[in-house]
């Protein structure tokens, strides 16, 4: 296996059977073990937590759908410039829009993307969260609102942009390297 990250943190060998369950999991669904949970996999609580957060964030209900949390990550992830993330979740916009071109264009600049409103107020308020989340006021909420998002959609748009905002960084900081097969799925 090549090494999916810069540092030297092997996984663990065996794997626990949990652990081991769960990667076989992703290489059925997937095609492939994500080189994220590869590189959590050094310890079993850190994979634990990160796959619990990560499970809450993108696939809980909620009234984003998976399509619109990818597109938050993506977002979030041009603006962190993470390769990995980028790269990762470009491939999984275009596998859930069928659209190639929706995947490209979040990946390069979310504002040249064909989006409706309610879509393109989702990717400002991300983008705002990860550039200057400080200045985030009522009004910004309100344009959520306007466009048709609940409170509870507001919370898990700020959640899923909050985890890629962690989760960019973890990546840049260990150069953290995307499976291969990501740069040709769904194009």
């Amino acid at each position: 296996m090549t090494q999916v990250t810069a540092l030297d943190l092997p996984m663990l060998d065996p794997l626990p059977e949990r652990m081991a369950k769960y990667f076989a999991i992703c290489e059925e669904k997937l095609g492939l073990i994500p080189n994220v949970l590869q590189a959590y996999a050094f310890d079993e609580e850190k994979l634990n937590a990160f796959s619990a957060l990560y499970n809450d964030v993108m696939l809980a209900e909620s009234g984003l759908t998976k399509l619109e949390r990818e597109m938050i990550a993506v977002a979030v992830s041009a603006v962190n410039r993470c390769f990995y993330c980028l790269v990762a979740h470009g491939a999984a916009v275009r596998e859930l829009s069928g659209d190639p071109q929706l995947g490209e264009a979040l990946v390069m600049n979310y504002r040249v993307a064909d989006l409706n409103a309610r879509q393109r107020a989702m990717l400002d308020f991300a983008v705002l969260m990860t550039e200057a989340s400080y200045t985030i006021e009522e009004g910004d909420r309100q344009g959520l609102r306007n466009v048709g998002f609940t409170d509870r959609d507001i919370w898990d748009i700020a959640a899923t942009a909050g985890f890629y905002n962690m989760t960019n960084r973890m990546a840049s900081a260990v150069d953290m390297r995307p499976n291969a097969d990501y740069h040709a799925k769904h194009r």
